[in-house]
C-alpha cells in the first residue's frame, strides 16, 4: 500500500503508519501438542478469539504451542495474555516475526516464555 492510498483511508484505519489486519486463529493436533494458529493483528479489541483458544486448550492440553509466524502487530494485551496462560500448560511460542520477537526481547518476556524457532521445533521432544 503506497502513501497515498494508506493517508486516504479513514485515520482510525492506521496507527503510526500501521494499518490494522484482521486477526484469525487456526487450531490442530500436532505431535502431542496442541497448535494455536494466530494470524493479523492483535490487541484489546481483536484479542476474544486467540484469548479463548488458548485458555481453552491451557485446560485441556499439558503442551500448547502458539504458531506466532502469521502475527502482524501485537501489543501489551496479547504479551499479557501469553504470560497469563504460561503458568497453566507449557506453552511454547514458535516462529515470531521478527518485530513480535524484539517485543519479547524488550520486555524480557523471551526469558519467561519457551519461544522456539518453528512449530516443529516447538512439538518435538
Amino acid at each position: 500500500m503506497s502513501t497515498a492510498d494508506r493517508d486516504r483511508q479513514e485515520p482510525s484505519a492506521h496507527l503510526n503508519g500501521h494499518a490494522p489486519g484482521r486477526a484469525a486463529v487456526v487450531q490442530y493436533e500436532l505431535g502431542g501438542a496442541w497448535v494455536v494458529v494466530a494470524h493479523g493483528d492483535y490487541d484489546m479489541n481483536s484479542m476474544g478469539p486467540v484469548a479463548d483458544a488458548l485458555q481453552t486448550a491451557a485446560r485441556k492440553h499439558s503442551r500448547v504451542v502458539l504458531d506466532a509466524s502469521g502475527v502482524t502487530f501485537a501489543d501489551s494485551t496479547f504479551l499479557n495474555l501469553l504470560l497469563h496462560i504460561h503458568p497453566m500448560t507449557s506453552l511454547r511460542v514458535a516462529g515470531p516475526t521478527p518485530q513480535f520477537k524484539r517485543v519479547l526481547e524488550i520486555t524480557g518476556a523471551d526469558t519467561v516464555l519457551d519461544v522456539r524457532d518453528s512449530v516443529a521445533d516447538a512439538t518435538s521432544d
